[in-house]
């Protein structure tokens, strides 16, 4: 397993813009296809993103489609979530998770190791 340390949550209006950045520990990092997962007060959580162990495969949510781009860099051991012209229906807390898989996933149970969220509030 590794450990995952999300940040760059916040508030932003609708229309705007932010960057979340997900840190993992450990040297095998580029072996698990990332993703990730968003939870609403009251909702369940969620598929948002997914990419694959080497970052060329990527898959989306119908809600986030054109707005979010995930991406990683090995490198660091870091996912990313661009997201751009957020709405008031993207408010919720973001969980970035890995999996043994190679590919892209989307099921939550397919994921080994989460992060602890970050907070996302959009005002309208």
């Amino acid at each position: 397993q590794v450990q995952l340390v999300e940040s760059g949550g916040g508030l932003v209006q609708t229309g705007g813009s932010l960057r979340l950045s997900c840190a993992a520990s450990g040297r095998t990092f580029s072996r698990y296809a990332m993703a990730w997962f968003r939870q609403a007060p009251g909702k369940e959580r969620e598929f948002v993103a997914g990419i694959n162990f080497g970052g060329w495969s990527t898959r989306y949510a119908d809600s986030v489609k054109g707005r979010f781009t995930i991406s990683r860099d090995n490198a660091k051991a870091t996912v990313y979530l661009q997201m751009n012209n957020l709405k008031p229906e993207d408010t919720a807390v973001y969980y970035c998770a890995a999996s043994n898989s190679y590919m892209v996933v989307e099921t939550a149970t397919m994921f080994s190791s989460w992060g602890q969220g970050t907070q996302v509030t959009v005002s309208s």
